[in-house]
């Protein structure tokens, strides 16, 4: 108990830490308007990578439809922020989206996710596209290729919008962290490891990729919607293929099982993005370069399936304290 505490506390710590540095930066515009773009494309990229890694990293099924579920929840967030004033239209705009892409994920997934390899990855990206063309084809509502501009944004000012946008950061990604530890996230790995093998000791493993299918969709959801609410401007455009594959791009990068490798990844490769772009059309090569060397160089990611824990940093300095005491 007293172990669970001291983690706790560290991570407590640890969070206010972060979240006094981001406030302190922009208030002294070190994190200046310019930069703060940068860093709210990062903070959603982790709220989208960390759902794609539970379902590609964790229960082991390869999916491309990230972007379908992200538009779904920027455009609820911006009907609904249209049609509802102020802070509440943002927050019913947000769980409007996250119901309406968990459901998308039950239905669309309990078939598909009988599905394996390239036969999942496929009928994912179908789903994506299906949702996206959709979008482009409901008239009125999303306008259509023009998509939806002005959106509202309910807040005072940037300050207090990534100040949310960090605490959904945070409670994402410990509701993810949650799961993977949980009963229902052991029998999720488990499936990963071998489905033949937890099949046969009962696991029933379509619920367990379905649950994790829906979490990753709904936090898909959410970082859509904050996308919305901040650049004030979607269309679909903004969620093709090519969305998909940047957020399995961190994953990979960061390390296919790893939460603290797609934070690590998504941080590294949206500064790596802000400062290649004086580069122009360049940029992309460079960008490309970098992450081919990661893939010879670590073909596992930055860290593979390795985790930054408190109790891990509280027990090896409990080991190298006993280490000099024995010396002594």
């Amino acid at each position: 108990m007293k172990q669970f505490n001291k983690n706790n506390l560290g991570w407590l710590i640890l969070i206010a830490l972060m979240a006094g540095i981001l406030y302190m930066g922009i208030m002294t515009n070190i994190i200046s308007p310019f930069y703060q773009i940068t860093l709210v494309t990062i903070l959603i990229n982790i709220i989208l990578a960390v759902g794609l890694n539970l379902v590609i990293g964790f229960s082991g099924q390869f999916s491309l439809g990230h972007a379908g579920f992200m538009a779904i929840g920027a455009y609820s967030g911006a009907v609904i922020g249209a049609q509802v004033e102020g802070f509440l239209g943002f927050l019913l705009g947000l769980f409007v989206g996250m119901v309406i892409s968990v459901i998308v994920a039950l239905v669309v997934g309990i078939p598909t996710l009988r599905l394996k390899g390239d036969y999942l990855a496929i009928a994912t990206l179908g789903i994506a596209e299906i949702i996206r063309i959709l979008i482009l084809n409901m008239g009125d509502l999303t306008n259509g290729a023009r998509g939806i501009s002005g959106i509202s944004f309910p807040f005072a000012s940037n300050l207090s919008f990534i100040m949310v946008l960090f605490a959904l950061v945070i409670i994402t990604t410990i509701i993810t962290v949650n799961y993977i530890k949980s009963s229902p996230g052991r029998a999720t790995i488990a499936i990963r490891e071998d489905e033949i093998a937890a099949e046969s000791m009962g696991v029933n493993t379509t619920t367990y990729k379905v649950i994790a299918f829906m979490i990753g969709a709904a936090t898909a959801s959410i970082a859509g919607s904050l996308y919305g609410t901040y650049f004030s401007v979607i269309n679909p455009g903004d969620f093709t293929f090519q969305k998909s594959i940047d957020v399995l791009i961190i994953v990979v990068f960061g390390g296919i099982g790893s939460v603290t490798g797609t934070v690590v990844a998504a941080v590294v490769l949206g500064i790596l993005n802000t400062f290649l772009q004086s580069f122009g059309e360049l940029r992309m090569i460079f960008y490309a370069v970098a992450i081919i060397a990661i893939m010879v160089f670590r073909p596992g990611g930055l860290l593979g399936t390795k985790e930054f824990t408190i109790s891990g940093l509280l027990n090896r300095k409990a080991k190298k304290a006993s280490a000099k005491k024995e010396v002594q």
